[in-house]
């Protein structure tokens, strides 16, 4: 059998060579070309290419500071805020499975896939585990989103136990939740609060949480970590942190408990006459500082919606109202500063007194009467009011009015502050001249009823009330607030005659009833008329009462604005006698030792006399 032989043409042969040649040509081309590259980046490009890639991986978070709390004098948290986490996951890049580390406390890592993570989840949010799903990932091709909510407001004890799931790109977002422990209490002094607009925090909406805004929220931090693909922080990763710098704690002069004796009162005494509203207002006589303002409109921080918005903010600081007869106080101050008369002066009191054709007459109808000027203090009565008042000009009386803060709101840290209404004497009309001087034809708010009487028991010097002592910081230390001003309204003699003056009130005028076993109590009950659009058509309730009057150290004034039925029947003695005997007792202020100093009501010996 003859062998077979193949020829190959020398055209087919130089096709081949040129085939391997540019295969060769083109492989050495692509090396090339990776080389340069990988030289490129590795060398002289290298800090660019490695600064991209960190910037890929690296993510800005912000630190919330925590709100600053409010505290009363003793400490008592009125105002705090707690942690809470709102839970969000970006659906984008997810896989079928993920690794994490072993639920079990034996140390190694394993793989699940989504639905045992969302059972899981699904468990310790309480949520059901199908519609849970369809926020963990995208249903039916809809496009993944970066940012979905999955639970809002949790405990960090729930978050925490969340994380340990190990779900990629889950994060918890922290915000401040605000609590009022003591629920009413002092409520509309401390306002409440609102979301921000980027939901992630609260923000003061009202009251002090809105007036301290500035040294409650406190300055946010940032951090900035590294990520790997799948949203996961990588742990061993350099953290670039500027902390947060959290709020004051706002320091209060207020004492939760008498507060919550002050609102009991003024609650219980609303009720029985079904007054438009009772305030109570208690003031430290030598410091000026507000102790408890308490309002029968009690506001709850924790749901400030239950609570009309009228009453929202303090009536005892945004309503102002003719005062009546405890405005008498500052008349008589007046007049006794000024040496135009003394507490004995004698004076002839008929029911009715006519003067430049207006008259004046008093609220019952009575004999006339020769008494000392403490004694128409004392017995409340405008005729002989108006006498004493006559012996002033009308602009001393206005001055000695404005010295005593009528006229200007008091600000204590709070919104709103009314500055009632006061005239210019040239702006008085023939009949407001006599009015202003028994309380009538101007107004004022409660808190300036207080500090009128604080003036008068703290020897004539007027400390703006207050109502901050301060503002811890948070390593502890204390910023105080400016001090507050202080001015001397009338002689140290003149407030030592006013108080006695006023003792003559509980001992034997319009105040028997304000009487406090083992104490000298001096004040002035003020029956006033309520202004409307329609007129004079109800009436305020007030006693301001100072104690004790051998060493003041308290002012007490409750007020009750247009209660229901007759005059004559109003009162708030209880109110007063009760907060004011809570005030003795919780700071141990010892009995008077010293005997009454009230002046005589009539002249003459016999005292007792009708009303």
């Amino acid at each position: 059998m003859r062998g077979l032989s193949i020829t190959v043409s020398s055209t087919a042969l130089d096709t081949a060579k040129k085939r391997m040649r540019f295969l060769l040509i083109l492989s050495l081309a692509a090396l090339l070309a990776i080389a340069g590259r990988l030289f490129w980046v590795q060398g002289i490009n290298a800090s660019t290419v490695a600064d991209a890639a960190q910037a890929d991986r690296q993510r800005e978070e912000v630190i919330a500071p925590t709100r600053g709390s409010i505290v009363d004098r003793n400490g008592t948290l009125l105002a705090v805020s707690v942690d809470r986490y709102d839970l969000v996951i970006d659906q984008r890049d997810q896989r079928d499975q993920f690794r994490r580390a072993k639920r079990d406390g034996t140390n190694g890592s394993e793989f699940i896939g989504w639905d045992q993570a969302v059972k899981e989840l699904a468990q310790i949010l309480d949520q059901d585990p199908a519609e849970l799903a369809t926020s963990v990932q995208p249903q039916d091709g809809a496009k993944p989103k970066g940012y979905v909510v999955l639970a809002k407001g949790v405990t960090p004890e729930v978050k925490n136990e969340v994380m340990e799931v190990g779900i990629p790109r889950l994060s918890p977002l922290l915000r401040s939740e605000r609590q009022y422990p003591q629920g009413v209490i002092a409520g509309p002094l401390l306002g409440f609060v609102r979301n921000s607009e980027d939901q992630t925090s609260v923000v003061g909406a009202e009251g002090l949480e809105l007036s301290q805004e500035k040294h409650l929220k406190g300055t946010e931090g940032s951090r900035k970590i590294e990520v790997s693909a799948d949203g996961v922080r990588i742990p061993v990763t350099e953290v670039e942190e500027t902390p947060a710098v959290n709020g004051q704690d706002v320091m209060l002069t207020i004492d939760s408990d008498v507060n919550y004796v002050a609102q009991r009162e003024a609650e219980k005494k609303q009720k029985q006459f079904n007054a438009q509203w009772v305030s109570v207002v208690v003031q430290e006589v030598k410091t000026g500082k507000i102790l408890a303002i308490g309002d029968s409109a009690q506001l709850d921080p924790n749901d400030p919606g239950a609570t009309d918005p009228e009453f929202r903010r303090s009536v005892s600081i945004t309503r102002a109202f003719e005062p009546g007869s405890t405005g008498k106080a500052a008349i008589f101050a007046a007049a006794i500063d000024q040496g135009a008369v003394t507490p004995k002066t004698e004076l002839r009191v008929p029911n009715k007194y006519t003067v430049t054709k207006e008259t004046i007459n008093d609220s019952l109808p009575h004999d006339t009467f020769d008494m000392t000027a403490a004694g128409v203090f004392a017995r409340s009565y405008n005729t002989g009011t108006v006498m004493v008042g006559n012996k002033l000009t009308k602009k001393q009386r206005y001055d000695y009015m404005r010295k005593f803060g009528l006229g200007s709101p008091i600000y204590l840290g709070l919104n709103g502050a009314s500055a009632g209404q006061l005239a210019k004497p040239e702006n008085w009309d023939r009949r407001q001249q006599y009015t202003t001087m028994f309380g009538q034809g101007y107004s004022q708010t409660v808190l300036h009823t207080a500090s009128i009487f604080q003036t008068l028991a703290n020897g004539g010097e007027r400390i703006a009330p207050s109502l901050i002592e301060g503002y811890k910081n948070d390593d502890g230390s204390v910023t105080e607030p400016d001090p507050s001003k202080t001015s001397r309204v009338v002689k140290k003699e003149t407030a030592k005659e006013m108080l006695k003056i006023m003792e003559g009130v509980v001992e034997s005028g319009t105040g028997t009833k304000m009487k406090i076993p083992g104490y000298r109590v001096g004040g002035k009950t003020g029956t006033g008329q309520a202004a409307s659009d329609k007129g004079y058509d109800g009436y305020s309730y007030s006693f301001a009462g100072v104690a004790p009057l051998d060493d003041p150290q308290y002012v007490v004034v409750a007020t009750m604005y247009r209660p229901q039925g007759s005059w004559k029947n109003f009162s708030v003695a209880d109110t007063f006698t009760e907060v004011m005997s809570h005030v003795l007792n919780t700071y141990n202020v010892p009995p008077s030792s010293t005997k009454s100093e009230a002046y005589d009501v009539f002249v003459g010996k016999e005292q007792k006399k009708p009303w």
